[in-house]
């Protein structure tokens, strides 16, 4: 997804990229953590939904957007949240510097896969409200845990995105919809029966290796991405991220005490980009490093558990 120039292109020099998604291999959502100094950004034309997520905010500034016939002003303290939908440009005026907004590109795509979950609009994603300086528990919630997934990587950090990407956009429709053109969407749900069950676990179980998204998880199922998630999590008490993640760290502590591979190759077996990555969450994981773990068991000292 194409998404990460978008930040590039459209806030000037005093807008410091401090981190991005940009090689991560997201594919339902692009990310940057930006810092703002004093500005005026002139009007883009956006091709995706944009969510902007005040980390650490100022309240002695002020933010105001023009466009389109509407005129907002908010001031953007921490948790602060500003909604624009695809399609419609906007002048935007950054009077105090804002040490960290969080900026959530959700591609049309997203939104239409919800479409036909739903039978909602036939545009959705340009029915999102313009929204400035609203609080929204349910987006601050959500968009910390992918900036956690941004800063921290995990074993399944882009299953967790691509969920967490769908909630995102379902709670736009839900809760930010513009006239209320959008359905509710119905939050009952049933388990994976069994059999439906057991085809998805054997399939993680084959490509523990491998890269594993939602969407092929979903196609296993025989469900969207959407009702696949949530079943998901009723049949096994965990969401699938959570899963594959802890799967793939028993995997790793197995090739760990076998010994025979290198550090570097278990991390790329547990899908981390790097080492260091892999080292971090194992040591979260178990409370030592791989080193540790793999010396321990060389010495047949207790194994040591994944923490729950």
């Amino acid at each position: 997804m194409q998404l990460q120039t978008h930040g590039v292109r459209k806030y000037p020099p005093t807008s410091a990229l401090l981190a991005s998604s940009a090689g991560l291999g997201w594919s339902t959502i692009s990310v940057e953590l930006r810092s703002h100094g004093i500005s005026e950004v002139p009007a883009i034309v956006p091709q995706n939904v944009e969510i902007c997520l005040v980390v650490a905010g100022n309240n002695d500034g002020l933010v105001r957007r023009t466009g389109a016939g509407f005129c907002q002003e908010a001031m953007p303290k921490t948790g602060a949240i500003w909604l624009s939908p695809a399609g419609v440009g906007k002048e935007i005026v950054i009077t105090a510097p804002i040490p960290q907004t969080m900026h959530l590109y959700l591609p049309t795509a997203l939104f239409d896969r919800l479409k036909d979950d739903f039978n909602l609009p036939v545009s959705p994603a340009h029915s999102i409200r313009h929204a400035g300086g609203i609080g929204d528990d349910v987006i601050d919630q959500i968009g910390r845990s992918i900036l956690s997934e941004l800063t921290v990587e995990t074993a399944a950090s882009r299953v967790y995105v691509e969920s967490a990407s769908l909630t995102l956009a379902a709670r736009l429709l839900q809760k930010h919809c513009d006239g209320g053109a959008c359905a509710p969407i119905d939050s009952s749900a049933q388990s994976l029966d069994p059999i439906r069950l057991r085809r998805v676990l054997d399939y993680i179980a084959a490509n523990i290796k491998d890269d594993i998204t939602l969407v092929k998880l979903a196609a296993v199922a025989g469900y969207s991405p959407f009702h696949f998630a949530r079943k998901f999590a009723l049949a096994m008490g965990t969401s699938p991220h959570r899963y594959i993640s802890r799967m793939r760290l028993e995997n790793a502590m197995a090739e760990l005490a076998v010994g025979r591979l290198p550090l570097a190759e278990i991390a790329l077996n547990a899908q981390f980009s790097s080492q260091a990555s892999f080292t971090r969450a194992f040591h979260r994981a178990t409370g030592v490093t791989p080193k540790e773990y793999r010396r321990r068991r060389r010495s047949c000292e207790k194994p040591v558990p994944l923490y729950r």
